[in-house]
């Protein structure tokens, strides 16, 4: 049977969200072993601009990540996944929403180095979010709430992962069934830790009502670095996000994708 656009555009997605994470922990890996500071996706994709070609690899990264977007949007509001909409369901289908919101927000950074090459903006995205939302009304509070989501997304990765949940959707193939599935645990559970201090780095940002404090991915990299056997954990969890762009390629080849058909979002 033929796929549908929808499904070509997922696949596409986690794809280009895998060469994210895995551009993101080899530059980690690097920073372990020889040094230098963290970076984040943003610093990951830049990466890229110094290669042949490397604003149209941005620029593709970017398309990719605009089918993952629209997959997390067909998820959270067409149940493409057929979570139900009982309460579990409802509250799966609001986590795929939020993941859109925070892919959109990669998606457009992709864009925009693809089409700069670069050269607009920089600097700490995560406190720049933060202290746009705490000067709306009710912004600590707010801030608090998307801090226990990110805290949220965390536990349920980790558990995820630690649970073999990731082998409900995934049709593996038995030759290699056994490696891949290590993969996509170790990478679940490490990016689930990622998330966790990068929730609690929020949290604390509210709390204090000083977003300054937030943070993204580097800083969460940074704080592990700094921890008794800092170096030994930094580079374990940089290990981690390699596996975690892994287990994205993974998805994109065998993960079960129920595309609901493009003729249901056209208008009656």
């Amino acid at each position: 049977m033929q796929h549908n656009r929808l499904e070509t555009l997922a696949r596409a997605g986690y794809t280009a969200r895998g060469v994210v994470y895995l551009l993101l922990g080899a530059l980690a890996l690097t920073s372990a072993l020889w040094g230098g500071g963290s970076e984040d996706t943003s610093g990951a994709l830049s990466g890229l601009l110094d290669l042949p070609f490397g604003r149209v690899l941005v620029g593709l990264i970017a398309f990719g990540l605009l089918g993952y977007v629209l997959w997390k949007l067909a998820q959270g509001l067409l149940d493409a996944d057929g979570v139900g909409d009982d309460a579990k369901g409802v509250l799966a289908r609001a986590g795929q929403l939020v993941s859109a919101g925070v892919n959109l927000f990669l998606m457009l950074t992709a864009a925009r180095l693809a089409i700069n090459g670069g050269g607009a903006g920089g600097g700490n995205g995560e406190e720049k979010a933060s202290a746009w939302l705490i000067q709306q009304p009710f912004g600590a509070f707010l801030l608090g709430l998307v801090a226990c989501g990110v805290l949220a997304a965390g536990a349920i990765q980790i558990w995820y992962g630690a649970t073999d949940g990731y082998r409900k959707r995934l049709s593996l193939p038995h030759a290699h069934r056994s490696w891949m599935e290590k993969v996509c645990k170790f990478g679940l559970i490490a990016r689930g830790v990622v998330l966790l201090i990068i929730g609690g780095f929020l949290f604390y940002a509210a709390w204090t009502v000083s977003p300054e404090h937030a943070g993204g991915t580097a800083e969460a990299l940074d704080y592990v670095h700094s921890l008794p056997f800092g170096r030994w954990l930094y580079g374990l969890i940089a290990l981690g996000l390699v596996a975690f762009g892994a287990y994205g390629l993974i998805e994109a080849r065998y993960r079960s994708i129920n595309a609901p058909s493009t003729a249901r979002l056209k208008p009656a």
